[in-house]
């Protein structure tokens, strides 16, 4: 799994930390960013579900 974070597109809404919080966190700027090791996911069943709860889609997750 790849898992890409649009840092022009994001405005920080967390709504990606918050549905999964093994993945994703926000950086002292607000803005979403992976957690050191895990840019594949981790195996980690809400990645998906965190990227639909992005309000403007800046997370895009695809196979690799």
């Amino acid at each position: 799994m790849e898992i890409a974070i649009d840092k022009d597109v994001c405005i920080g809404a967390g709504q990606c930390a918050l549905t999964a919080p093994n993945v994703f966190t926000q950086d002292d700027d607000g803005f979403s960013a992976l957690l050191p090791g895990r840019e594949d996911g981790g195996g980690d069943p809400l990645v998906r579900e965190a990227a639909r709860a992005c309000p403007v889609g800046a997370i895009t997750v695809s196979e690799s």
